[in-house]
């Protein structure tokens, strides 16, 4: 298990873990979400390979509607 902060809360994960099962930890759907990890944005074509480990920092961000 690896500890991690995901937008400012702790989490934990099984190692090997990657930025698409951090996303899916906090969202149902994924688009209209960036992700940075340790303050790099991540590309969504890089998700599935960026293997996250112990200590990242994770922000998700989701577009919103409204005015």
């Amino acid at each position: 298990m690896i500890t991690l902060t995901i937008n400012g809360e702790p989490a934990e994960f099984e190692d090997g873990s990657t930025v698409t099962d951090a996303v899916a930890s906090v969202l149902r759907a994924s688009r209209g979400v960036a992700v940075a990890v340790d303050r790099e944005v991540v590309p969504r074509s890089e998700w599935n390979s960026t293997h996250l480990r112990e200590g990242t920092s994770v922000e998700v961000l989701a577009a919103a509607a409204g005015g």
